[in-house]
């Protein structure tokens, strides 16, 4: 049964590492949530570290700079870590072959740019034609203010006849920009899956990520972490897979379900709406404070 918690203080001194999800946790997409910030800053002061553990599509540094936009002061975490930097290891690798059909914005350009260090001098990633490619590689929807899923229809379905698999870089289904939802790769990537192909995740709540981010923070076994996010099905449900606790954040992607104070969830209808999911995380809070 999850236990509701007015702060992180609260609980901090159990903790050695935070993994804290950034939209619907410590900003919406358009600003930054300045009692999240302080809370960050608090866990650090005390002599935690905050990895900023993300499905962002895109390298660490462009995540960096959106934050930079934002004025999240440095201080409020230690690493970023993103699906982005994931994925893009994995494609790099030639997980879906080396000649691509992309589906990304503009945006998202880094992801096929910049190409990492240890990359360097390694079989390039060209970028073709859906009729030429080996693989697919997803960042986003083309148009995530007008398209859905349903759009893509016809090219899947020729790629799946074409057995070429999906490289996802961004598992979340929906993301909220401030108060617009929008679909995001993951979306595209479970369509797929529907339609019978096949569909490669990098992001939480997949284990690459989460090794990627021990493996920067050089973590050992016996760090204590605690997670934070607002997706049941990535946040929470890849900390259970790693066996570490979660604070569940009821005010982001589902703060319309627990009643009509989104700081203070109504601990009979979040216990409900938990177990209709099959989710039993060890805390949760309406916003990060």
């Amino acid at each position: 049964m999850t236990q509701i918690i007015n702060s992180l203080a609260d609980i901090s001194a159990d903790y050695d590492v935070l993994f804290c999800d950034l939209w619907g946790c410590l900003h919406n997409g358009v600003a930054a949530y300045p009692a999240a910030v302080a809370a960050l800053q608090g866990f650090r002061a005390r002599g935690g570290r905050v990895v900023l553990l993300t499905n962002a599509p895109r390298p660490w540094k462009y995540v960096e700079a959106q934050l930079d936009r934002m004025n999240v002061p440095r201080d409020a975490w230690d690493l970023i870590v993103s699906s982005g930097d994931a994925a893009q290891d994995a494609m790099f690798a030639g997980a879906v072959g080396h000649k691509v059909w992309a589906i990304a914005m503009e945006k998202d350009e880094g992801f096929f740019a910049d190409i990492p260090p240890e990359w360097q001098g390694a079989e390039p990633i060209r970028r073709v034609p859906l009729d030429e490619a080996e693989g697919i590689v997803c960042t986003g929807l083309f148009d995530d203010t007008t398209e859905t899923p349903e759009d893509y229809h016809a090219r899947l379905m020729i790629a799946k006849q074409r057995g070429l698999k999906l490289l996802c870089a961004n598992p979340d289904v929906i993301v909220d920009l401030g108060e617009t939802r929008l679909y995001c790769a993951g979306a595209l990537a479970e369509y797929y899956e529907q339609m019978g192909g096949t569909s490669l995740y990098f992001g939480k709540p997949h284990p690459p990520i989460y090794d990627l981010a021990r493996r920067k923070l050089g973590l050992d076994a016996d760090a204590r972490i605690l997670a934070v996010g607002d997706g049941i099905a990535t946040d929470i449900l890849g900390a259970a897979g790693e066996g570490i606790d979660a604070i569940f954040i009821t005010g982001g992607l589902a703060f319309d379900q627990f009643g009509v104070d989104v700081e203070n969830p109504e601990h009979p209808l979040l216990l409900d709406w938990l177990n209709q999911r099959g989710a039993g995380p060890r805390y949760s809070m309406g916003r990060l404070r």
